[in-house]
């Protein structure tokens, strides 16, 4: 199976359809599914995503759109946000899953999309009308209302040109997040006479902030003593990279990123501090700590565990796209609402059209440079140990080495991993790294990693997990070898679930309660990949190195490693 990556500019949008452009291709024997795949291909959809089954396979693949099916549905959802991510949401990810047991199965994943703003059109299929509500039949249009950003169900054939318009017009517009169209199994098996009806590709819109708005955030922002970027996803799904860089040396302000906005700066730049993190370097809490004025950029600025709160006393400046966004977890001095590549580039040409004069705050480069070389010199024992069983940071550093990131795009799973990969590994290139950092469910990164595998084929992709995440997705590494979507797992076995023993202390001392085993890479072989296990740190690099060049060739590849537990997290020790 052959799949082309098509990674668009940032400001391309929607065309619309030419106007004689219909949905009769298929002939008069068209039905409810043919309708769809039809939309889909006029949008340029490259493949549907689902699992077990589903009437928009076969209407698809009729169409030359090849499906991916998974092992579950939860990773289906997962693919698709990783696709969606990795394309900045430019091209549409579609999942389709079966009504009742896929649609719940496929709860999961939506409620991860949603929290990661991943913008995905979910397409399962629904009980016959008229017993969609009986009890004990599961209504996805019912169910997922809170975890998608817009959630229909089809009644009538002839309505589905209008209601897949409004879906994709909500997917291209506004902030990310799945939307939900219920499709009925009576709806899509009955005909339709498309000769009456065309169907017109919406448009992306780009809202601004006013004039006036943008010429106080700036002059907030040069009276500031210390004034830091907090930047989110936001800055990727714009695209706005680019202008973040020209923002940060014209004003010569540091950024640091949220999780899900890593990468969005890159991380080798003078002014880049790094990720904000529940782990993080110190270069994060040093300017936090020093910062008066914060500009929180394409972040939604929600609470979490897993992202760095920011302190009462900083003068919060927020552009987000979001409305809802604003003083809600946190006050602010100043909200706007504006895609973030249209404020950067407001901003600039205030600054540059008004003259302004950039304060003098000092030799910030040399600043961050000198904590950043105090950090990385406290955390060098740990990510060069020779131990055995290995360090989990000589996992990380090995993986540093081995892989170009220029090349390259990265995840990690929940839990220890992200907390010791993220503040360590550079992410240089836009869109290189699929972070996250609100809800953080185990077993989500090899989705993520198959999904950046289709959107970009030729990037070499790396995903990084303990073994409690592989057990619960690890099947679905199968389907990185059938669709031909050869990525590297790494797996760190250390035969516990680390970390939990400190939550449940009397169930592990009692009874063993986080303890696990098992071998991994022999799983890897039986799928068909390719599986190696190291146990001494000095066979680690050959190893990966190994992988990766089966991974060059074209077979998944999966390397286990056998690692202590590791408790000691940057910016929590």
């Amino acid at each position: 199976m052959k799949h082309l990556a098509a990674m668009r500019d940032g400001t391309e949008a929607a065309s619309l359809a030419k106007p004689e452009e219909t949905m009769s291709g298929l002939g008069k024997d068209m039905n409810g599914a043919d309708v769809v795949a039809s939309i889909l291909k006029q949008e340029g959809v490259k493949q549907i995503i689902g699992f077990p089954n589903s009437e928009l396979f076969d209407a698809s693949a009729h169409l030359d759109i090849p499906p991916i099916i998974t092992r579950t549905p939860r990773v289906a959802v997962n693919i698709a946000e990783g696709y969606a991510r990795t394309t900045a949401g430019r091209e549409l990810a579609v999942v389709t899953v079966q009504y009742g047991p896929g649609a719940e199965s496929a709860f999961g994943g939506i409620a991860q999309a949603f929290n990661d703003r991943a913008p995905i059109l979910f397409l399962p299929t629904g009980y016959p009308r008229g017993s969609e509500a009986v009890a004990p039949n599961f209504e996805a249009s019912r169910n997922f209302r809170h975890i998608t950003k817009w959630c229909e169900a089809v009644t009538r054939v002839e309505h589905l040109p209008k209601l897949m318009h409004s879906a994709i017009t909500r997917l291209r517009n506004g902030r990310p997040a799945p939307v939900l169209l219920e499709l009925p199994v009576d709806l899509l098996a009955e005909k339709l006479d498309p000769s009456h009806d065309i169907y017109q590709k919406p448009r992306r819109s780009v809202p601004q902030a006013d004039a006036g708005e943008i010429a106080e955030l700036v002059a907030t922002l040069l009276a500031a003593k210390s004034p830091v970027v907090f930047a989110g996803q936001g800055v990727l799904a714009a695209s706005a990279s680019k202008e973040l860089v020209e923002f940060a040396e014209l004003l010569r302000i540091p950024v640091m990123t949220t999780p899900n906005g890593k990468s969005g700066f890159p991380e080798n730049h003078p002014l880049a501090l790094g990720t904000a993190g529940r782990a993080r370097p110190a270069t994060v809490d040093y300017f936090i700590d020093k910062a008066d004025v914060v500009l929180a950029l394409g972040t939604s600025l929600t609470r979490s565990h897993y992202i760095l709160p920011i302190a009462k006393d900083k003068v919060l400046l927020h552009v987000t796209i979001d409305e809802g966004d604003l003083g809600k977890d946190y006050p602010i001095a100043q909200g706007i609402v504006s895609d973030a590549r249209s404020a950067l580039r407001q901003m600039i040409a205030n600054i540059k059209s008004e003259r302004l004069a950039i304060p003098d705050r000092g030799d910030i480069v040399e600043e961050i440079r000198s904590i950043r070389a105090a950090f990385m010199e406290r955390w060098m024992p740990f990510l060069t140990a020779d131990s055995e069983p290995i360090s989990p940071y000589r996992v990380v550093w090995e993986i540093m080495r081995a892989v170009d990131p220029t090349k390259t795009i990265v995840t990690h799973d929940a839990g220890n991993p992200r907390d010791q990969f993220s503040p360590f590994y550079e992410a240089t290139v836009p869109g290189s790294y699929v972070g996250w950092g609100k809800t953080t469910q185990l077993g989500s990164g090899l989705g993520f990693a198959l999904g950046a595998k289709l959107a970009r084929p030729e990037a070499t992709v790396v995903n990084l997990m303990g073994e409690a995440a592989f057990g619960m997705v690890g099947i679905d590494f199968e389907t990185a070898i059938r669709c031909n979507l050869p990525i590297l797992t790494l797996v760190m076995r250390n035969n516990v679930l680390g970390g939990y023993a400190a939550s449940m202390p009397i169930a592990t001392k009692k009874y063993g309660a986080n303890r696990m085993s098992g071998g991994y890479a022999p799983i890897a072989e039986a799928l068909g990949g390719y599986g190696e296990c190291v146990t001494s740190p000095a066979d680690l690099r050959p190893a990966l190195l190994r992988a990766l060049e089966k991974v060059g060739q074209g077979q998944a590849a999966l390397v286990e490693v056998v690692t202590h537990e590791e408790p000691r997290l940057p910016g929590l020790c």
